[in-house]
């Protein structure tokens, strides 16, 4: 693996921690500063949080208020914008406090995740419901349906789950392993709400702990300074609130995924492909790891043959695990014909999206059929990530596979018509592990985990159906363009106005301490 560049400020800091100077500057305030943004998050999810409609907690005189008065939601929004927010800048002013990325600086990071994680570890989902989904889905495995023919409308009273109503006839799009999670989650629970929320929680906290476990050791194969590269993903406030607040199952995902790459570096590739499979059972994405993984049993000097020879064996054993499980659950491979999730088309801010809807609107002022023609633009993305896959696999140089991944992935993402900020998070990990540089790389993922904690604040919001107002769909667009303002400001002040963050978004002549295997 490539190793970094010296540098000379890395090497005085270095002198510096050898002759007892610290190697971290106090870093109370922005611990505190994270702890306080987190609890504003948790009591404004109160307020704006999703809950279950047959949730307990509606009847308590404190949700009450701050669900259906004007001045307990309007609370509500300020306390997330402002909490979101503060974490972001908690999260940039602690990378600030570091002198050395030494063990000093792993043991921050982590007082960072478990102080910051903790809070919403009780908040009421925030930003998304799907963990209201997973719960339908695992009712589903209950009483005895198909999860993979069957949307969760095949149940009794099942709008008092809390699902997104897009859910309401899509099969489930995970693999064979979260369908047994879901199961065991709502067998254990009876279909509780808020007791299930926690048990999905405690299963994003695996993922979790698997990432804080394994970017440190991927990073140290590439020369990467793993306590970096942890802060970088795991005290990210998109990791954070993407898999503790939002209870995305992508959280386990990405673990498993991670530490089967590591595994398959360190010649334990048996290992590696049963947990990045386990990965695939939970969402089918990382299967797009196979290919890099054969190339790693392959070895180095591997010609086309053995290549060829290694992709089959790599593929066999996944596909082999996969039909044990199949062939144990009884569902098959439904999560097949699921691959094409509920939920928007197209998204403004990716852009493939904006090219497509910008095509469909021109289209239909000349009459056209706008929909068929921004439907060519979103297939021409799909088919153009697959070109780059395809070259990241067959082109590049051995040590580099796992940067190759990262760019491969990103293709992915990056041209598909939406963008969640969940698919932000799968990337960090990747990229943080095989190097971003502290320049315009590293200035370039500020911006994005702004961008989406912004957009995350105002994007969903549960404003109560009986708050009391004559224009429900007019109060929720006010609060939505609340939280926006109160986010974006904050955000406008860490990029031009805040003394200590400024910097961090402006070019400077400060050397170059990593460098990303590209």
């Amino acid at each position: 693996m490539t190793a970094p560049l010296p540098a000379t400020r890395e090497m005085a800091d270095a002198a510096t921690a050898a002759a007892g100077g610290a190697q971290v500057d106090d870093p109370r305030s922005p611990l505190i500063a994270g702890f306080v943004g987190s609890m504003f998050m948790l009591i404004g999810s109160l307020g704006v949080g999703w809950l279950a409609p047959v949730s307990e907690l509606r009847r308590m005189p404190l949700f009450i208020w701050m669900r259906t008065e004007a001045i307990g939601v309007a609370l509500s929004i300020v306390l997330l914008a402002v909490g979101g927010m503060l974490l972001v800048r908690a999260w940039l002013r602690l990378g600030q406090k570091v002198r050395v990325w030494g063990d000093q600086a792993r043991n921050v990071t982590l007082m960072a995740v478990v102080s910051w994680g903790l809070p919403m570890m009780f908040s009421v989902p925030l930003f998304s419901r799907d963990v209201y989904a997973y719960i339908g889905q695992g009712r589903l495995m209950v009483e005895g349906f198909n999860p993979y023919e069957n949307g969760i409308s095949a149940l009794s009273n099942y709008f008092q789950l809390g699902a997104d109503k897009m859910w309401t006839e899509a099969p489930v799009p995970y693999g064979q392993l979260f369908l047994w999670i879901e199961q065991f989650v709502v067998w254990v629970t009876d279909v509780q709400p808020e007791a299930s929320v926690m048990l999905f929680r405690l299963v994003a906290l695996a993922g979790i702990l698997l990432c804080v476990i394994y970017v440190p050791k991927l990073a140290e194969l590439h020369g990467v300074n793993p306590h970096r590269a942890l802060w970088l993903t795991a005290a990210n406030p998109l990791f954070l609130t993407n898999f503790i607040a939002s209870v995305h199952n992508d959280a386990l995902m990405i673990g498993l995924a991670l530490a089967g790459l590591y595994y398959s570096a360190t010649r334990r590739v048996v290992r590696g492909v049963v947990l990045v499979t386990l990965s695939i059972a939970v969402k089918p994405i990382t299967i797009l790891f196979l290919p890099f993984i054969g190339l790693l049993w392959a070895g180095r000097d591997a010609g086309w043959a053995r290549k060829f020879a290694f992709w089959a064996m790599t593929g066999g054993l996944s596909l082999g695990i996969l039909i044990l499980m199949s062939l144990v659950n009884g569902f098959g491979f439904g999560w097949i014909n699921g691959l094409s999730a509920p939920g928007s088309i197209s998204i403004w801010y990716a852009p493939v999206g904006l090219i497509g809807m910008v095509v469909a609107s021109l289209a239909n002022a000349f009459g056209l059929e706008g929909s068929v023609l921004a439907g060519w633009v979103f297939d021409a993305g799909k088919l153009l990530a697959l070109g780059v896959v395809a070259w990241q696999i067959f082109r590049g140089d051995y040590d580099r596979l796992m940067r190759r991944l990262s760019l491969g992935l990103a293709a992915v993402v990056l041209l598909a018509p939406i963008i969640q900020s969940w698919y932000v998070v799968w990337l960090i990990p990747l990229f943080a592990v095989t190097g971003i540089r502290n320049d315009w790389q590293v200035k370039a993922l500020y911006f994005v985990v702004s961008f989406f904690m912004i957009y995350a604040i105002s994007d969903q919001l549960e404003v109560f159906p009986y708050l009391l107002t004559d224009d429900l769909g007019f109060a929720l667009a006010m609060a939505r363009v609340a939280a926006a303002v109160t986010g974006l400001l904050f955000g406008l002040y860490l990029i031009f106005w805040d003394p200590q963050t400024r910097s961090l978004f402006r070019k400077t002549d400060e050397t170059v301490v990593e460098r990303p295997v590209i």
